[in-house]
């Protein structure tokens, strides 16, 4: 079982599909991480020796931040938007799209599932 980055890479599959479980590593850089380790794509992850195992996770911790890191890194800059009092940091706080989306019919799972039909303020008469 490969373990890098403090996840457990699925066996049966390619490690160039493989290293994507890793948060911060899609397919495009999984490539280039392979390339630069000199490890064939095509192997699968339980097909891997320990020396190309090694080679990956070298990589990975040499030039980039995946995981927990990442992870702190992206709170870290919310946090430094929402201090400063910026107009990103504000949706932030709101719990609303950022980047110019529209929100009278969009974004329904940023406000909560939200759903306002023409029947849902009417009241109904009862029937005697």
């Amino acid at each position: 079982m490969a373990r890098i980055a403090g996840v457990n890479l699925p066996r049966e599959k390619r490690i160039v599909i493989g290293l994507t479980y890793i948060f911060g590593v899609g397919l495009v850089t999984s490539k280039k991480i392979l390339a630069e380790a000199g490890v064939d794509e095509s192997l699968r992850v339980k097909d891997l020796a320990e020396a190309d195992i090694l080679k990956i996770r070298t990589v990975l911790e040499k030039n980039r931040h995946v995981e927990g890191d990442l992870r702190r890194e992206i709170l870290g800059n919310i946090k430094r938007l929402k201090d400063i009092g910026s107009y990103r940091g504000e949706r932030h706080t709101k719990r609303l799209p950022l980047r110019g989306q529209r929100t009278k019919t969009n974004s329904r799972t940023m406000r909560g599932n939200v759903r306002k039909t023409a029947s849902s303020g009417r009241r109904t008469v009862a029937k005697k």
